[in-house]
């Protein structure tokens, strides 16, 4: 499984003449130019573009990160924030756990390590939020410690490297030992993010460009004729479908109703409509048995879906004009407040499609 001293050396060596002109200018990137002028990779920013890009792409990261570290310059000023203003600004983004995490991780390097990262892997595993991958890609690229990081796209580079014929996730931890193998001493920050660059943009899932990479003379997929076999997945399983009903309740004056989630569970703290009961076990009822004002004339607006990680979901949308007074953890949202809020993506279909039909409906 370990390959040879000397074409370790020469991996790391060529990857890394590689990065030097080709590295990818992201916002939280410290670029081998800027580092040969003496700059170093603030932890902070390695820390939340870890964060946020876990099952996120690069593109729909960018924006939201402006709007973080332009509201939230250093990790003392995400402390200071609230969780309901993280999770506004975090809306639309998916996986509203990580949102949550940043919170209580900020303040946990602020109370217990004096506003400064843990400048170790095992350190920064202690944090809320930070797992093996994040504690070793901040370890590496903020602080120079030699840790195999290991995301998708490394995944993928080193399965075809060496031809790792292991289905994933079992041949997780032998791609990790291959990955610490090639990881030099010098520069382990930058071969990190080198590895990542090569599996972005030349070691891609369908059609790699073999011809353009710099690790062609070392990878033994290619040699076999089939790297895109690499890396091995088990057959994919079909995800669940679950049913529910929203309910878009409009007042006199425009406003809309919301509410709160539950403070557990999916999407736990952010902002809906009010919903029926499903879970990601269990269907909801369907029709207008349980909206806030069974007595409106509630009008069908169509279905929307949406897929989590383990389940899809579709909702039976319903709108209606009425007026009631708030639950608790709910409010009533003006229609230029409703951009500000944490609506997640399901959500925010949920509305689109209501408000749409609501259009539609007048013109007729």
């Amino acid at each position: 499984m370990r390959p040879p001293a000397e074409s370790v050396t020469s991996v790391a060596d060529r990857l890394l003449a590689w990065y030097d002109r080709h590295a990818r200018d992201l916002p939280w990137r410290t670029g081998p130019a800027e580092i040969a002028r003496g700059e170093k990779p603030d932890p902070y920013r390695v820390w939340l573009s870890e964060i946020m890009l876990q099952q996120t792409t690069v593109a729909a990261v960018k924006d939201y990160f402006a709007k973080f570290t332009k509201k939230w310059p250093d990790v003392g000023a995400l402390a200071a924030a609230s969780e309901d203003d993280i999770l506004k600004a975090w809306a639309g983004l998916g996986y509203y756990s990580r949102a949550r995490n940043l919170k209580k991780c900020a303040d946990a390097v602020m109370a217990d390590h004096g506003g400064a990262f843990p400048e170790s892997s095992e350190g920064l595993r202690t944090l809320p939020g930070v797992g093996d991958y994040t504690s070793a890609a901040i370890a590496a690229i903020a602080f120079g410690e030699p840790v195999a990081v290991v995301d998708g796209n490394v995944e993928r580079v080193v399965s075809r490297l060496h031809c790792v014929d292991t289905p994933l996730p079992e041949a997780k931890k032998q791609i990790r030992k291959l990955t610490q193998a090639m990881t030099p001493a010098g520069r382990p920050g930058d071969f990190a993010q080198a590895m990542m660059d090569l599996g972005a943009t030349l070691c891609t899932p369908k059609r790699p460009a073999c011809l353009h990479c710099p690790l062609r003379d070392d990878c033994r997929a290619l040699d076999a004729g089939d790297p895109e076999r690499f890396p091995v997945k088990p057959p994919k399983k079909a995800k669940p479908v679950r049913r529910g009903a929203a309910y878009v309740l409009t007042n006199p004056v425009g406003a809309i109703l919301l509410e709160k989630r539950g403070d557990s569970g999916l999407l736990a703290g952010m902002t809906q409509v009010p919903t029926t009961g499903w879970t990601a076990r269990q269907d909801g009822a369907t029709d207008t048995s349980e909206a806030p004002l069974p007595a409106a004339d509630w009008i069908a607006c169509g279905t929307v879906g949406h897929v989590f990680t383990h389940f899809e979901l579709r909702l039976d949308v319903f709108r209606a004009e009425g007026d009631l007074t708030p639950e608790v953890r709910q409010w009533w949202s003006a229609p230029e407040t409703i951009a500000g809020e944490a609506l997640p993506t399901v959500m925010k279909k949920v509305l689109v499609l209501a408000l749409d039909h609501e259009s539609q409906h007048d013109l007729d």
